[in-house]
């Protein structure tokens, strides 16, 4: 996730083709961080899809709203196909031979291909990833848990903590530390002994600011960065990611893999238990609970349950309800200490998966003493249904169990004296702090205070750190990551007020000027010219400060460097056959399609990142003549349908932002400014306030449906990937409700 990691090393064996040759791995003992780029966006980097509850009026009404509602839901997915067929199409074929393909690096290439259509669409445009921001830390760089995809990034128990904040030539030398160990498994001892021969002293407490609470404490039903990000600290998994980015043992100590690489056996730990909030025990933990996990998840549909169809036999069957028996789903518990996963078919990134809330194990005693139930059962909306409405109402296996969770307050995370490896772990106490963002300088001052131990420095407190003689010793630049967000555009508009509140978020749209805007939406040069228009690095200057606006402009939507050919590989683009030598990089072939279909988007600089080539630090999208010659194309286009587009007759688009919050406020206006300016004023940006992030979220991250987007552009969701393969990302743009993101553009 970081711009230095120029390749993919994975630190588990695979085969060729897609899984390999067969592999045993024993683990030795082990002995020895998706909304923008401060905090509040971090907590939106992942999209959520939360199921819907109706509830019935008497029954005769009932039957016949429910028959009205069966037909607004055919409509609306008949026009929803209809426009993602028109719109990504393309994108669509391309990428669905991709998933067909065994051989990895072609796979990978045709993959690049798709994503070059993706981009070429503009039905979103990528922005800027987490971090490339000036901060302030107490930890020290690279002691959490560290991987590419996935939630082991998020796991606290093995940072090292300074009582002060470490100066910025100590983060430097750190830095380059772990660039030599990594993989020695030697770092943390070594960054140890730096920072104590340097004068630091350690702590064991992190103190955290965090923004919105859990919306649930069920772990298996969520996919919201705001509660993936506390609770990946109450539960180990199979394996983990450690701080150098080698997957090491959790609750199994080894695996094997079968000779075809559709087996994948797991030996489980012996003593291991479940424990609740107060740290009593509530059951031992066995492989079968990690069968329970899997049925809990596909039960729930929380959103991510796609992630494992195709992949674990017959889950996209249970899932879709044509298998009923969870016995028939490829993951099974042979005994207490032995569990097999059995995939569909060979898969090359499987291992990778593993570091995801999705393959989290649930005791299923608990579970049910809970309320909870399975299969055709299983119904959250039940009164007696408990598990996941608090910290009390689940059970912990992993470093931490949460003593108290205070909304908008205070969440406080002991460690679990159960923990099979609690005497290996660094930090002992968690404390998680609200902060509501309304007041600019509360984090800063609490950084500074040591309230909390870190703080991503805005324009106006870099401004206070420099009067407080804290920024020269202190301040650095933090790492971007994989997490990409994007500003979407809504191709398919049927909310104007936010599904929550009909008092927020309200559009001043007349009929008229609605249906004009969603004709012009519809339209990829129309579409082309918001993204040509928008000066990136001065809209990113209003969060990040002047001088690192284009540090973490982000340029397509699979960061071009995440993974590489393994071998020269041979593609046709646009009827062309055209080799690539092994090493070659995502985002040079998604540039080469990107070229040879003569469209004027860059997204990949062959000299950045000192030469290794990056999609990074540089805007590839802001150009006004080639945004005023989209623009003149859809004008030409839409006068067919006798739309008339000029200064006297803009096209007057939506887009929410928080006036309480004062950097997302002047981001708003700067893109006001530069979409008005680049396009002549044939194009109104209306910034549609909300007040609040509340107001914010509910005007598209907190929905669940594409009908339910209040906006015509918007600028809070992301996505971070789940597991090492670039379908990871393109997935989430899938048709029929399959796709996580395709909700942002108004579809589905």
């Amino acid at each position: 996730m970081k711009k230095k990691l120029v390749s993919i090393l994975l630190a588990v064996a695979t085969v060729a083709g897609t899984c390999g040759a067969p592999t045993m791995a024993v683990f030795a003992e082990e002995g020895t961080e998706t909304v923008a780029e401060t905090e509040a966006v971090e907590d939106a980097e992942e999209e959520n899809a939360d199921e819907a509850d109706a509830e019935d009026a008497d029954a005769e009404d009932a039957d016949e709203e429910d028959d009205d509602e069966d037909d607004v839901s055919d409509e609306y997915t008949t026009a929803s196909s209809e426009i993602y067929n028109s719109e990504l199409g393309e994108f669509y074929s391309l990428y669905s031979e991709a998933k067909e393909e065994t051989n990895v690096s072609k796979r990978y290439a045709m993959m690049a291909q798709a994503e070059a259509k993706l981009m070429e669409s503009a039905v979103m445009l990528p922005t800027k990833t987490q971090g490339g921001d000036y901060r302030l830390s107490r930890m020290a760089p690279h002691t959490t848990d560290y991987s590419l995809w996935g939630s082991d990034e998020y796991r606290i128990h093995q940072a090292l903590i300074a009582t002060d904040f470490i100066k910025a030539e100590d983060v430097a030398a750190l830095r380059e530390k772990w660039a030599e160990l990594k993989g020695t498994g030697t770092y943390e001892a070594e960054a140890k002994k730096y920072l104590e021969e340097k004068g630091y002293t350690l702590k064991d407490e992190y103190n955290y600011r965090y923004t919105a609470d859990p919306a649930t404490w069920d772990i298996l039903a969520s996919s919201r960065a705001t509660e993936v990000r506390p609770l990946v600290n109450t539960y180990d998994g199979l394996v983990e990611y450690d701080n150098e980015g080698v997957l090491q043992p959790a609750l199994a100590e080894s695996y094997e893999v079968s000779e075809d690489g559709l087996t994948y056996t797991f030996h489980i730990r012996q003593g291991l238990e479940w424990v609740d909030s107060q740290g009593r025990k509530v059951a031992d933990l066995t492989a079968n609970d990690f069968v329970s996990g899997m049925q809990h998840m596909m039960d729930a549909q929380g959103g991510l349950e796609y992630l494992v169809e195709g992949v674990i036999k017959n889950a996209s069957q249970y899932i879709d309800g044509s298998v009923t028996d969870f016995t028939q789903v490829g993951v099974e518990a042979t005994d207490d200490n032995t569990l097999v996963y059995t995939l569909e078919e060979p898969c090359s990134y499987f291992m990778t998966m593993l570091g995801y809330s999705i393959f989290a194990p649930m005791s299923k005693d608990f579970y049910e003493s809970e309320g909870g139930k399975f299969g055709a059962e299983f119904d959250s909306s039940a009164s007696d249904y408990l598990y996941g409405k608090g910290p009390d109402s689940i059970a912990y296996c992993g470093p931490y169990v949460v003593t108290n969770a205070t909304e908008k307050n205070t969440i406080v995370f002991k460690a679990n004296e159960s923990y099979w490896n609690k005497d290996n772990i660094n930090i002992k106490n968690v404390n998680w702090l609200y902060d509501d963002g309304s007041d600019v300088t509360k984090w800063y001052n609490d950084a500074k205070n040591g309230t909390v131990d870190w703080v991503a420095l805005t324009p106006a407190t870099t401004v206070t750190a420099k009067n407080d003689e804290l920024f020269d010793t202190y301040s650095y630049v933090s790492d971007t990551t994989s997490t990409s967000f994007m500003n979407f555009y809504n191709l398919n508009r049927e909310a104007y007020v936010n599904v929550n509140d009909n008092t927020t978020g309200a559009s001043t749209k007349s009929e008229e000027e609605q249906e004009r805007t969603a004709a012009a939406m519809k339209n990829v040069h129309f579409r082309r010219a918001l993204s040509f228009g928008l000066d990136r690095a001065s809209y990113n200057a209003q969060v990040n400060g002047e001088e690192l606006k284009v540090n973490s402009l982000r340029n397509c939507y699979v960061p071009g460097n995440f993974v590489a050919l393994e071998e020269d590989t041979t593609v046709s683009i646009n009827g062309t056959d055209t080799t690539f030598p092994a090493g070659t990089y995502f985002g040079a072939i998604e540039q080469a399609q990107i070229d040879a279909d003569g469209v004027a988007i860059k997204v990949w600089d062959p000299d950045g990142n000192d030469g290794a080539g990056s999609s990074d630090g540089f805007d590839g999208w802001y150009n006004v003549d080639n945004a005023v010659a989209e623009l003149d194309t859809a004008i030409e286009e839409l006068s067919a349908d006798g739309i008339t587009i000029d200064e006297e007759n803009p096209i007057y688009i939506d887009m929410p932002y928080p006036s309480s919050l004062e950097a997302y406020s002047n981001q708003a206006n700067a893109y006001k400014q530069s979409i008005e300016a680049s396009l002549g004023g044939k194009v109104i940006v209306n910034l549609v306030d909300c007040v609040t992030s509340d107001g914010q979220y509910y005007a598209g991250y907190y929905t669940d449906y594409g009908y339910e987007a209040n906006y015509d552009v918007y600028d809070v969701s992301g996505w971070s990937p789940d597991f090492g393969d670039p379908s990871t990302y393109l997935d989430t743009f899938l048709p029929d409700y399959a796709g996580y993101m395709v909700k942002c553009i108004g579809l589905y």
